[in-house]
Parts: C-alpha cells; sequence; structure tokens
C-alpha cells in the first residue's frame, strides 16, 4: 500500500490545522472509501463497492493540504477551516492546520500540527480564525520560503489551500512556481533528501477579505458580516440624527475598493457616497451641497454620506470625511457628525451567509485537490451568484491588478467594470436611486399609472422593494400608486398615490408599510377588474409569496374574461419560506435565516454549557425546507429534517445513534432541526418525546419553536440591497413592456411574456413567464418541483460527520475571467 497525503495551510486559520493520511490500495480499482479511522499508527478504512475511487489517490501519489492564512482575519474563516478540516477527514486525508499564516510555515515545529474532528467544534460562530495570522516578512525572502518548503516535505505536504487576499494568494502562487528550485536548493545544502513524494505542489485559494476587492467573486469570505456591523451602525445613528436633523457622514473601510461603501448606500438610501472606483466629478461640492439642500426642503430630517476610506477626486487627492464635514458645516451650516468605524467592521459574530460561503468553499477547495495534477494550475474558488465555480488564481490576481491600473489612469467606467457585474449593477442601481427630483425629461408614455402591492406574509425587505420601485417608476417618469392590504385593498378600492418622499428611509424597516394579506383574488375578480378600470391602471407590481405568484396566475387567467387585466405583471418573491416558483432566492429568507442562526448560537452555547443536551428546533417554511437546511449548514446542526427529504422511524433511530456517539466524545451538545411541516406524523413534540426516551441516561432534550420572531426584525444587507435592486429592475422592465403593449392610445399585454416572476437563477436576475412556472410547480405543497440548495444537504451531512456519500456529479469546473476583461481599456 502507498500513503497519500492531504495537507491544509493555515495563516487564515487557527495553529492547530495540520495534514492527514489516507493509505489507498490500488489493488482494488472497484472500491473507493467511504470511511476512515485512524488508531494509533494504524489506519482503518471502510470500503464501498460500485463507485472506483479517485485516480490519484489510486496512483499512490502523496497529496497533502494546508491552510495558510495571511495577515488579515475576517469573520466567516472559521467555517471554511472547519469545512475543508473534515471534509479532508471524510475524504480519507490526513489535515494539518499552519499557525500564525507564513511565518508558522517558515518557522515550522508547533507551528504545523494536526487537526482531528474535534479540534474544529464550536468554530463557526467566531469571529476571525482560531489558527491565528500573522505578517511574514521572512517568507517574502526565498530563504523563507526554502524553509517553508523543508517543513511540508518533511510531512510530504504537496497540497496547500490559502485562505487570504490577493496578497498572500500571490505569495503562494510564487511558492508553487518556485517549488521545483526550491527542492533542488534543499538536497543541494543537504538540508532534505526524502522529495521523491514531493515534486508538485498543488495550490488551492479561498479569498478571505472585508473589502471583497478580489475580482472573479461576487462576495469574499467576511465581506456580508462587515455589512453587518456597518448597518448596526447606520440604524444606530438614523434614530438619533432624525431627531436633532443631523447629517452624518460614515467613514468605511475600503481602501482601494468601495463596494462597502456602495453596498451600505445602496443599503440605507444614503444621498451620497464617495468610492474609489468612481471619483466624484469636478465641483462635486456645489453639487453635494445642492442636494442636501433640496432633501431638507423636502422635509428630510436626515442626511446621510457614506465613503470610502479610500475616496478620492478626480486628480487623485484624497477625500476625507473631515474634509466633507468642513464643506458641509461652512456652506450650509447643518448640525454634522462624522463616525469613522475602523476595525469593528472586521469583528464579530459571522453572518449566516459567510458561513455558508466559507462552509461551500472550503469543501470545493477540498474536491479542486483531489482533483488537482502537476499541470493543474492554481485556482480560487469563488462565488458566481449561487454556484460555487472555480477560477484560474493569477488570472484573478491581474484582472485585480487591472482594476488599479484603471483607477490611476483614470479609466473609472473600466474600473466599475472590471470590478464585475455585481458591483456594477449595485453602482447603476445607486446612481439611478439616488435622484432628488424626477428627470426633466419624461419617458415617451405619458400618464402612466402603476400600481404596487404586497401579498401574503410580510417580511423583511419588502419595504425596500416598494421603495426603489416607487422611486424608479417616478424617474421613468410615471404615477405611483399605492395599494393597501393585498387583493383585499385592490378589490376594495383601497389605492392611494405614492411620492417619492413618502418611502424616505423605509430600507431599514421590518415587516410591510403598504400591509399585506393572505387573500387571493379569485373570488375578487369583478372588484378588481372595476378598480383597474376606475384608477386607470396601467401596470401592476406584486411583491409577495407563494400567494403572490398564484395571485398573477390567478390574474393572468381570468384576461380572457376580463380586458382590465390585459396589462403588464410583474412578481417580486419576497417570503421567508423562499419557495417561489422561479428565483433560487426570495427577499426576507436571508434576514429569517440570520435570526434563525444567532438564535442556535444562543442554544448551542447553552448545551455546551451544560454538557450532554440536545435541542431540537422548529423552523418556518411551510413545506419548504430552505430554512431548515441552511440554518443547519450555517449552525453546524447534526440534523434538519425537511419534507423533499422524507424520513422514517430508521432515520431517527440513526439519528439518535449518532448523538449517543456524539456524547462520547468531547462535544458534548446536538442541535436537530424541523421545518415545520416537514411530517405530519413525526412532529416536533414526537421528535422531542422520541429523542427524550432513547437519550435516557446519555443526555436530555429541550425543545424551541422559534415562530413568527423568523418573519420580523430589521432587514439584512442582502434583504435591502437584493430588495432594492428587484424594485429598481422590475420596473424598468415594466416600462418597456408598456412601450411594446400601447397600442392605438391604451395598453394591452395579453401575451405570456407580460407577466413575469423576476427572480435570481444561478448567476443573473431573469424574467420568466408566470405561465411557463406551473409545470415547475407543487401546488398542494406550494414549493417548486427543483430546488437547487437540496444539493448542499449532503455538505450539513458530512461535516455533521455522518457516513454518506458527496455527490460530485456537479463539480465545479475551471473558468476564466481573463477573456471577460480583454475588451476593456480598448
Amino acid at each position: 500500500m502507498s500513503d497519500i497525503h492531504l495537507v491544509f495551510p493555515g495563516e487564515y486559520l487557527s495553529p492547530n490545522l495540520t495534514l492527514t493520511l489516507c493509505v489507498i490500495c490500488p489493488s482494488v480499482p472497484l472500491f473507493h472509501v467511504f470511511g476512515a479511522n485512524f488508531s494509533g499508527n494504524d489506519l482503518f478504512l471502510v470500503w464501498r463497492r460500485e463507485t472506483p475511487p479517485h485516480p490519484q489517490l489510486l496512483s499512490g501519489e502523496t497529496r497533502a493540504s494546508t491552510f495558510i492564512p495571511f495577515h488579515l482575519c475576517v469573520s466567516g474563516m472559521n467555517a471554511a477551516v472547519r469545512a475543508t478540516v473534515r471534509v479532508g477527514l471524510y475524504a480519507g486525508a490526513k489535515v494539518y492546520f499552519v499557525h500564525e499564516g507564513y511565518q508558522g510555515l517558515v518557522d515550522g515545529g508547533d507551528n504545523i500540527r494536526p487537526a482531528t474532528w474535534e479540534s474544529v467544534s464550536m468554530m463557526l460562530q467566531l469571529g476571525g480564525t482560531v489558527i491565528g495570522s500573522a505578517r511574514s516578512e521572512d517568507f517574502r525572502t526565498r530563504e523563507g520560503r526554502m524553509k517553508g518548503a523543508c517543513n511540508l516535505v518533511k510531512l510530504g505536504i504537496t497540497n496547500l489551500c490559502v485562505i487570504g487576499g490577493d496578497g498572500s494568494l500571490t505569495g503562494a502562487n510564487q511558492f508553487r512556481t518556485e517549488w521545483s528550485g526550491l527542492l533542488d536548493d534543499l538536497v543541494k545544502a543537504g538540508r532534505e533528501t526524502n522529495i521523491c513524494k514531493s515534486s508538485h505542489l498543488n495550490i488551492v485559494g479561498m479569498v478571505g477579505s472585508i473589502d471583497n476587492d478580489f475580482c472573479g467573486t461576487d462576495m469574499t469570505i467576511g465581506t456580508d458580516s462587515a455589512l453587518h456591523r456597518i448597518m448596526e451602525v447606520v440604524d444606530a445613528i438614523t434614530t438619533t440624527a432624525q431627531s436633532h436633523q443631523r447629517t452624518f457622514i460614515l467613514e468605511v473601510m475600503g481602501r482601494h475598493c468601495g463596494y462597502l461603501a456602495l453596498v451600505t448606500a445602496l443599503a440605507c438610501g444614503a444621498d451620497w457616497v464617495f468610492i474609489p472606483e468612481m471619483p466624484p466629478d469636478d465641483g462635486w461640492e456645489n453639487h453635494l451641497c445642492r442636494r442636501l439642500t433640496d432633501q431638507r426642503g423636502r422635509g428630510c430630517r436626515l442626511n446621510v454620506i457614506i465613503v470610502a476610506e479610500g475616496a478620492m477626486s478626480r486628480d487623485g487627492k484624497l477625500i476625507t470625511s473631515d474634509q466633507i464635514k468642513k464643506l458641509v458645516t461652512d456652506r450650509l451650516g447643518f448640525d454634522t457628525r462624522t463616525t469613522i468605524l475602523g476595525h469593528v467592521q472586521r469583528g464579530g459574530t459571522p453572518s449566516a451567509f459567510d458561513r455558508i460561503l466559507g462552509s461551500r468553499m472550503g469543501v470545493e477547495a477540498v474536491m479542486a485537490l483531489m482533483e488537482a495534477t502537476p499541470d493543474t494550475p492554481a485556482c480560487v474558488v469563488s462565488l458566481s451568484g449561487n454556484l460555487a465555480v472555480r477560477l484560474p488564481l493569477m488570472e484573478c490576481v491581474q484582472v485585480t491588478k487591472d482594476v488599479t491600473a484603471a483607477m490611476a489612469e483614470g479609466r473609472f467606467d473600466d474600473a466599475i467594470k472590471l470590478r464585475g457585474k455585481s458591483f456594477q449593477n449595485n453602482w447603476n442601481t445607486y446612481k439611478l436611486l439616488a435622484h432628488i427630483n424626477p428627470p426633466d425629461v419624461k419617458v415617451r408614455i405619458s400618464n402612466i399609472n402603476v400600481a404596487i402591492m404586497n401579498i401574503g406574509a410580510p417580511c423583511a425587505g419588502m419595504n425596500a422593494a416598494v421603495r426603489s420601485a416607487v422611486r424608479m417608476g417616478i424617474i421613468q417618469g410615471h404615477t405611483m400608486l399605492a395599494v393597501h392590504d393585498g387583493f383585499d385593498g385592490l378589490a376594495h378600492g383601497q389605492i392611494e398615490p405614492i411620492t417619492w418622499t413618502s418611502v424616505t428611509g423605509w430600507t431599514g424597516i421590518g415587516g410591510s408599510m403598504l400591509g399585506t394579506k393572505r387573500t387571493l383574488p379569485g373570488k375578487l375578480l369583478e372588484e378588481i377588474s372595476l378598480n383597474i378600470a376606475k384608477f386607470n391602471i396601467h401596470a401592476l407590481v406584486i411583491i409577495g409569496g407563494f400567494e403572490a405568484y398564484v395571485g398573477g396566475l390567478e390574474l393572468v387567467q381570468a384576461r380572457e374574461k376580463y380586458e382590465e387585466m390585459c396589462i403588464p405583471m410583474v412578481v417580486i418573491p419576497a417570503t421567508v419560506s423562499n419557495n417561489v416558483p422561479g428565483s433560487d432566492f426570495s427577499i426576507g429568507a436571508d434576514t429569517a435565516l440570520n435570526t434563525i442562526t444567532s438564535t442556535c448560537d444562543r442554544i448551542k452555547q447553552s448545551a455546551a454549557g451544560t454538557k450532554r443536551r440536545v435541542f431540537i428546533v422548529e423552523t418556518m417554511g411551510g413545506y419548504c425546507g430552505y430554512l431548515a437546511t441552511m440554518a443547519g449548514l450555517a449552525a453546524g446542526a447534526d440534523a434538519a429534517y425537511i419534507f423533499e427529504e422524507k424520513f422514517g422511524i430508521k432515520d431517527l433511530e440513526m439519528n439518535v445513534e449518532h448523538l449517543v456517539e456524539k456524547m462520547k466524545t468531547t462535544v458534548k451538545r446536538g442541535l436537530i432541526l424541523r421545518n415545520e411541516n416537514s411530517n405530519a406524523n413525526y412532529t416536533t413534540d414526537f421528535i422531542f418525546s422520541l429523542y427524550s426516551e432513547e437519550g435516557k441516561g446519555i443526555f436530555d432534550c429541550r425543545k424551541n419553536v422559534l415562530g413568527h420572531m423568523q418573519q420580523g426584525g430589521t432587514p439584512t444587507p442582502f434583504d435591502r440591497t437584493f430588495g432594492t435592486k428587484m424594485g429598481a429592475k422590475s420596473v424598468r422592465w415594466l416600462s418597456e413592456k408598456l412601450k411594446e403593449c400601447y397600442r392605438h392610445g391604451r395598453i394591452f399585454a395579453n401575451t405570456p411574456d407580460s407577466a413575469c416572476v423576476l427572480g435570481m437563477r444561478k448567476r443573473a436576475l431573469t424574467f420568466q413567464p408566470l405561465s411557463e412556472l406551473k409545470g415547475d410547480t407543487d401546488f398542494e405543497h406550494r414549493i417548486p418541483k427543483t430546488q437547487w440548495w437540496l444539493k448542499i444537504r449532503p455538505i450539513m451531512k458530512i461535516l455533521a460527520k455522518y457516513d454518506i456519500k458527496l455527490d460530485t456529479s456537479e463539480h465545479a469546473d475551471m473558468e476564466h475571467v481573463i477573456k471577460k476583461s480583454s475588451s476593456l481599456g480598448k
């Protein structure tokens, strides 16, 4: 038999990450490793027939993986560390922590230590990195890198998983490029002779940076958590600023990238934002003062200005928060305050998004290492929409450098484009919504009335969507009408104009300011048609959950009988359940997910302190298991029962046995999630009773039904920005449809593509006809028939130490980013 090593470097991990040893027998080609256990110096493998082992494992090569975070640490890194360690162990590898980053790699010794399953327990809710991170001047020198190579060769490590920014990832690639030369130098110096199994070094990177400044990924680990910290401050500031009629200037991090500033401005409806990628035009001082004065003249008691720390003018001079404060105070005499957030943005509990992102990236990193060959270029695991993708590391680094070059050369439009579609869309949406006055030149179609309404249960982010839809409609030259209390209000004439100023401050308010009900329009069609005619409604925006989708379908089907229904319509998914066909994500689900995750953190803390305790938590979601599954992944649950994945008494027994074994380890606690409608017979009370009975003498149980707290609360940054972009995009689409449907002085729309759901599908916001989505809908259980997140469930089970097969049928192929930007700057 031959040894196969898997090692993970750790500058962004804790000092305990180490290497894992896996022994594969090449003479058994029709089996694969199903599980591995170590006892002393012996490795015991569990083999399973049918699927052969990975060809590179059968080859008997030495494979190692090590985590190396660089000199910065951000929230969410520990989730990536935990996932990489556990999936590495699951794959039969020995995993090592490299403490204190590259410096620990250079120093070796106790800085490189084996990681165990239990050593990464209770890490998910911790900010920073438990394995430490440090700057390393030694690693910048060839002698230092040779010491690092020597330490890896001694352990048989040939794979590095590096978590960091572009600097640490570039350093990793340089290390890989020099690898052969470093080995030659070691041999010549007589410092290491056993290098036959270390002829090459594979690199996989995960980007950890709150600035989100690494091109090629929509989000870097830590960015969402930083936005949570920023929005907490913005919300706190807003109350006092409104009370005293103040102007607040908030400076956020972003020396070379304005992502945090831009998204903050979009999420809170700021009056102005300064970012390094797009300096303001000359004479911006006069424009800013006019804008603030106009806002005060319209009755606004609060002005907010967001400044990235690297903001600059067109001539390359820094624009500081103190400079802006002096301008506003001297010219306008406004009571002005400045807040510089600083490193508070880096800390705190990781958001649910960052935990899930880190976990998914960690799993994909291990898969990339297992599949790598000596010819595979160093890659970085990235996020594109809801997809995990692999990109060539140095291509991403090059595009990131191209952004800096574009800014230095004054090619600011190119800099925005090079940041990627997500950044560009955020910028374009902010520019449109930052207008204080409606445009003088109106759309060719005049006297257009667009109605907007909320349907179904309230959720956080609905108001952000309403605000952006209203303002975008006004910008397009339309009259916007607010419909109160859903289809009931539409039927009973609860309709009134809604203005630019009436939606001020709505982005940070949870629930539904318009009011919402679950009533469907089927029995109210006559009244609704009369009011559409009475109020001269030409287009309809429906924001809500499954009821909004079904209600939209009923209106479309009524077109045959009621000509008044022949108007363009768009449905914007907004529900904590995330169960609307046509969209991977719904507004409000992220806020609910964070509520559940934070509650589970407290529960786990209680269970860890008490010892030998299992908590059973019931989540919302109707028949959709999205919340239970994603919260289970974010909170580190042992199981999550959902309707989509059938379970029976044998499954419950297996879970109890799993917890019994867990109580024998140092991790003496358990967390079980159950979606509210997962099974009519195996209720939360039943599962609680079963676990309590079977766990007698081993563990005790507690249960929590979270209830409607999941629907309330302040919207998360994601829900604010997602709602804002969805609302704006929906009205722009309606404006185009109105032009298409304008015939002989009236609007007439009866084609399938005139009534659509606006949803996020994989990598883009797309419009899909309501009628075409019927085939993918389980109307009885109010869920889509296909749901992307079901493929993530095996990850949760593996991280909870269940022996299951990881489905890699949709593994991420290497993509390219250079070709996407090659046309810029020409």
